[in-house]
Order: structure tokens, then C-alpha cells, then sequence
């Protein structure tokens, strides 16, 4: 197919459904991923499309469409279950006496539920919430360390450049992430503090396990984290897409579903 044709193709796809990953669109056009790429890079630059990280959206959406998070008390209403169950697969992949950086998030939350009456550990976190979770476990054998900062009441965590020294200043065996978005080049976060943070957390621990319930998969964001190659395991509550399943085993990232 001539260039030109296939790139008007893609237009034409993307217009009548909205938006479209690089998969797709090299699926339905029998092309590779990376002439696909090339040609949403050309066309977000001539203005006939909105390119992101991994897809492209038609003009309509991206005029409508914020890559902006919800605020943290609407995100701990939303996919509940689904957290709750993953939560609790996670919480059972951890030795008593365990050490854990645990950054902010309506899923490192459930996780710090879960795990909390169950294994004995060391915690540092950047969260409030997290923090006042395994203080209140009934016999409290737990070390909890929480980081300084600057304190955002939103989610009631601590973010800067304080947080990121004292980050510094310890070493654990393992960090537990949320995240804002999973695609197949990385996991992303809606706010560049935070990915900082997380990103700090990750070069002071030996093993990365991130949680992410299927609403976050392929979700557009701005702020890149850390890579798949990077990550240890995967834990979520569904099956990925099959593009993301690809990457995953490519990066050997150990993939968890929680079933129950």
C-alpha cells in the first residue's frame, strides 16, 4: 500500500472510531508498528490527528479530551472490586520481615489494607493514608517510616524535593507502585511529582511490582515512569490487551491476574 494511501486509511479509521492503538491500526493495515508510528508522527504534525503515546486520537476527542487524573477522593470510588482483588493476590507475594518503598495511590491503599493484618514488615511511604493503615493493625509489629515534604491534602501524601533526599536515605528489598497509565513502552503517571517519586523509589530497591487494575491499561499520560524492561512483575485483576500481554513477555515481566 502506497503511503499516502495507508496514512488516509488511517484517518478514515481513526475518525469513525474515535481512537486507535498502533496494534490496531498495523493489524487492520497489514503494516509494520513501527511504519505505523511514522505515519501518526506525519499526520499529528500536518493536523489531520492526535498522536499519544502508543495510539492516536481523532481531533474531535482531543479537543474534549484532558490528559489530567480525577481527583483522589472520586479515584477511591471507582473499580473498588477490582483493586480489592488484586490487593489481595499482592499482599500474598511478600515474606514476613519483608522491606517496601509503597508510594501513594487509591491502589497502594487496598494493597496496604491487605497486607497489613497479614505479613509483618518495613514500610516507607510518601502517604499518610498508607502509613495510618498499619498503625492501626491491632498488634502493631510493623516498622512504618514516612517521608517528609510537601504535604498535598488531596491525597494526603508528601511530595519534593525533600521527599526524593529522604527517599535517598534508605534501601529496600522491594517497591510497590500504582500508576496512572500501563502501555507497551512503560508504565506513565498524570503528575510529575509523583513520577518522581516513583522513580526514586525505584533506584533505591531491588525489585519492582507494579499494581494496576485493567482501567488503567493503554490509558493515555504524560509523565513516563519507568520502562517495562525494568519492572519484576505485573499484578492486575484481568487479562491485558493482547499488545500489552506481547510487551510484558517480551520485557519478562511476570504477569499476575487475580481470579478471586
Amino acid at each position: 500500500m502506497h503511503p499516502t494511501e495507508r496514512r488516509a486509511r488511517i484517518v478514515e479509521l481513526v475518525q469513525r472510531n474515535h481512537s486507535h492503538s498502533v496494534d490496531e491500526l498495523a493489524e487492520a493495515l497489514d503494516s509494520s508498528r513501527e511504519t505505523i508510528r511514522r505515519d501518526l508522527v506525519a499526520l499529528d504534525r500536518d493536523g489531520l490527528l492526535r498522536g499519544y503515546h502508543g495510539g492516536a486520537r481523532s481531533l474531535t476527542d482531543a479537543a474534549n479530551f484532558q490528559v489530567a487524573e480525577e481527583s483522589f477522593s472520586v479515584r477511591l470510588t471507582r473499580h473498588g472490586e477490582a483493586k480489592k482483588k488484586l490487593a489481595r493476590l499482592a499482599a500474598t507475594l511478600f515474606e514476613p520481615g519483608s522491606s517496601l518503598f509503597v508510594d501513594t495511590g487509591t491502589t497502594t491503599l487496598a494493597f496496604a489494607q491487605e497486607l497489613a493484618p497479614l505479613r509483618q514488615c518495613t514500610v516507607i511511604t510518601n502517604s499518610l493514608g498508607i502509613a495510618s493503615i498499619f498503625g492501626a493493625v491491632r498488634d502493631f509489629r510493623h516498622k512504618i517510616h514516612v517521608l517528609g515534604g510537601e504535604f498535598v491534602p488531596d491525597a494526603q501524601e508528601m511530595l519534593g524535593r525533600t521527599t526524593l533526599r529522604q527517599i535517598a536515605d534508605f534501601r529496600a528489598e522491594h517497591v510497590v507502585l500504582t500508576v496512572g497509565s500501563l502501555q507497551v513502552g512503560g508504565i506513565l503517571d498524570f503528575d510529575e511529582r509523583e513520577a518522581e517519586v516513583a522513580q526514586a523509589m525505584i533506584e533505591h530497591a531491588q525489585k519492582i511490582t507494579v499494581l494496576a487494575d485493567s482501567s488503567k491499561m493503554g490509558q493515555p499520560a504524560v509523565f513516563p515512569v519507568v520502562p517495562l524492561s525494568r519492572i519484576d512483575r505485573l499484578v492486575t485483576d484481568a487479562p491485558p490487551p493482547n499488545d500489552i500481554v506481547d510487551a510484558l513477555r517480551h520485557a519478562r515481566v511476570e504477569l499476575l491476574v487475580a481470579t478471586e
